[in-house]
């Protein structure tokens, strides 16, 4: 049987209540006792006043956060204290190409995303391609061609194009994101310029985010991209974190402890066991895949959380070199604490330590062994300056 009910909410008792929960829960689980020397007491008295005083739920969590910054730290803020399910939400659509002005206005097609809208037969755009005209409107000097895109996820819309001087018509249908499509294409474009930059010498593999997915497609592909190779990059450019470095340790950090000679490999065992110096049956012993070979790590300013602790840990292990730049800097084991009105505030409630050097980790970021930034118009130019330092260091290392 079923039944409605209606509560009344007192909004500022609710709002008190919010703050007391929140602010409670950071005094009694924050990792360090000492708030990164804030007195977390004094900044109740300073912020509380004006949270409680908000007109939105909206302002108080704000000015709540920014109480919580105070002790700059990472892996915190308290969210979700007002949902806007009510509003609507506008999606624009995407072509999957870039696009540079010419000199008429038009926009001249200068790449396009594999797999995206514009790389599928039926709506073919080409490197070269010149959009004059979305739905109708035409494209110059005075407009946005993404204004003509709002809205049009999942739609058919049509582009007017010039092709080797003719004109052609396009009927397209935009999607809404292009996240995994661009992705997949920087991904494309580190193997190739690894194989560039190495002559065919390494492979690459690029580790999105320390989760098991990645993780499994990085065990997946490992084999893959060193095979015949004579050393492998890894790269946590931009991974956001996650968990799994350890069971990343367990792949590059195995150390060979015996070796074996198979029936038939050699005639006397006295006088030829010492050629199987290097032979040992891992895929047949090991519960991981396994990686013996040299690697180097590629690491920078977006590399986040347990990607970070990665980077420590190749570096103090001496797995290999680290090459890029300093990354984040925020490394707190988090948790999650719920509040009255179903909002949550996040807990960091366990620092991390480098064992060798005896830092934080927290706003400690793991510096490589060679620093280098990438040049701002790598991308134009279709180069990855550190990437390319990681593959010089790399060469010239297995000679």
């Amino acid at each position: 049987m079923s039944f409605s009910a209606k509560l009344d909410i007192d909004y500022n008792v609710e709002s008190q209540q919010i703050f007391n929960e929140a602010w409670k829960a950071i005094k009694d689980g924050f990792y360090d006792p000492d708030f990164h020397g804030q007195d977390w007491d004094t900044l109740r008295k300073k912020y509380e006043t004006l949270a409680l005083n908000a007109s939105t739920r909206t302002d108080f969590q704000s000015i709540f956060n920014w109480m919580l910054g105070q002790i700059n730290a990472s892996h915190m803020g308290l969210y979700r204290v007002e949902t806007r399910e009510d509003l609507q939400r506008e999606t624009t659509g995407l072509l999957g190409v870039e696009l540079e002005p010419t000199t008429k206005g038009t926009l001249k097609v200068t790449s396009v995303v594999p797999t995206m809208p514009g790389d599928r037969s039926a709506s073919e755009i080409l490197v070269g391609d010149i959009i004059t005209a979305v739905n109708g409107n035409s494209i110059n000097k005075s407009t946005n061609i993404y204004e003509f895109l709002e809205g049009t996820a999942n739609e058919k819309i049509y582009l007017e194009i010039t092709r080797g001087g003719a004109s052609k018509e396009v009927v397209i249908r935009p999607k809404s994101s292009n996240r995994t499509e661009n992705y997949n294409a920087w991904v494309k474009e580190r193997k190739r310029l690894t194989e560039v930059y190495s002559k065919g010498k390494l492979g690459y593999i690029h580790i999105q985010g320390m989760n098991w997915t990645s993780f499994e497609r990085f065990e997946r592909e490992l084999t893959a991209a060193g095979l015949g190779k004579q050393g492998i990059v890894i790269d946590v450019r931009f991974n956001g974190g996650g968990w799994t470095t350890d069971y990343l340790m367990a792949v590059l950090n195995v150390k060979q402890h015996a070796y074996t000679v198979p029936r038939g490999a050699a005639k006397n065992l006295e006088a030829e066991h010492t050629k199987f110096i290097n032979h040992y049956p891992y895929s047949e012993r090991l519960p991981l895949a396994a990686w013996t070979k040299p690697s180097i790590a590629l690491c920078n300013q977006n590399s986040y959380s347990n990607a970070e602790i990665f980077s420590h840990a190749y570096k103090t292990l001496d797995i290999g070199t680290l090459v890029g730049v300093p990354t984040f800097g925020a490394v707190i084991s988090t948790g999650g604490t719920g509040l009255i009105d179903g909002s949550y505030i996040r807990m960091p409630f366990r620092g991390w330590y480098v064992k060798a050097t005896k830092s934080n980790m927290e706003l400690g970021p793991a510096v490589p062994d060679i620093v280098v930034y990438n040049n701002p118009d790598d991308k134009a130019k279709h180069r990855d300056t550190q990437l390319k330092k990681a593959v010089d260091e790399l060469l010239s290392q297995l000679k």
